[in-house]
């Protein structure tokens, strides 16, 4: 009978990361600094794809579509993290939450998939450079692209339907800074193994099978580049697999971690996700630029272009 009289919960309680006002503040410069350096660095990678020809290849395609997915997952969590840590209710709606929850998966997901094509596409590169243009035409990238993009957000409605559906009648606190589907699942006042299992199973499709994907095609590309003869050829081929590498192994290594593995500590989950939700974004766009010889060139005459040495200041 107390559970039936029970109302539905209309809103959540972020806890945070910390309820120390100066750890906050603190928070508050690094998540703002952060948040700024990955909206200017995804927007100026994406304008330099588009306005230099070089940069119009299947690669640097795919790398535009995981700049937005990044752009749009960092201001669909950080901006009300950013409110949050300045304010001393840290209130947010259901229907929000559930629109954040949403949104947080479709571009995780999303972010996901296109780091699986991307291997693909230097699997193809590397291992068969003389069928590249043949295999990787413009139609099989727009495919790959509108595939990654609905792999994201087939899984994000699963997901989400599945975190939703529960009875939220009890405890409305989240011990998180955002809404995410293993904080929510713990306040259900209900069994949660099927909605756990079925997330589990959507982990396995967006997490471990990109993943295995992503290994064999590194597993191609290793024995091919050892085969190489010239050095200068290996050089390249490792420079230009290095980029995607090192974001790989950041963004899966983290989301694996809180997504495929058994609980940890409600700190430990945290940490964690701040690494993916916030680090991340900002990181890619970083890492492809600094060792991409293309991009700099890219950056260099862009900003030859736009901002002109006069004759007279210039030596």
């Amino acid at each position: 009978m107390r559970e039936a009289n029970q109302t539905q919960v209309t809103e959540f309680l972020l806890l945070g990361l910390s309820d120390d006002p100066h750890t906050q503040k603190l928070l508050f410069i690094l998540f703002l600094v952060v948040y700024l350096v990955t909206v200017l660095a995804n927007l100026l990678l994406m304008h330099l794809v588009q306005a230099d020809s070089r940069l119009h290849t299947p690669m640097y395609f795919f790398l535009c579509n995981l700049s937005l997915a990044d752009l749009c997952f960092s201001t669909n969590i950080v901006p009300q993290a950013l409110v949050h840590l300045l304010s001393r209710k840290k209130i947010i709606s259901f229907t929000r939450c559930a629109a954040q929850l949403l949104l947080f998966l479709i571009f995780g997901g999303t972010q996901c998939a296109f780091l699986a094509v991307m291997s693909y596409d230097r699997y193809v590169a590397i291992c068969n450079p003389l069928h590249y243009p043949r295999i990787m035409t413009w139609r099989v990238c727009v495919q790959l692209a509108a595939g990654s993009w609905t792999s994201g957000i087939l899984v994000s409605v699963v997901d989400t339907t599945f975190t939703l559906r529960l009875p939220y009648q009890g405890s409305n606190s989240i011990a998180h800074f955002f809404c995410e589907a293993p904080a929510l699942l713990i306040l259900a006042s209900t069994d949660t193994h099927t909605s756990e299992m079925a997330i589990f199973l959507m982990g396995v499709m967006i997490l471990l099978i990109p993943v295995s994907l992503i290994l064999v095609s590194y597993g191609h590309i290793i024995v091919t580049v050892f085969r190489m003869k010239s050095a200068i050829g290996r050089r390249k081929a490792f420079s230009t697999c290095g980029s995607h590498l090192m974001v790989v192994i950041l963004f899966y290594g983290s989301a694996i971690f809180t997504y495929m593995t058994p609980k940890s500590s409600k700190e430990q989950e945290k940490l964690v996700s701040v690494f993916y939700a916030v680090m991340t974004p900002m990181l890619n766009p970083l890492i492809y630029s600094l060792r991409n010889k293309d991009v700099k060139g890219a950056l260099r005459k862009v900003a030859t272009r736009n901002f002109p040495c006069r004759l007279e200041i210039c030596p």
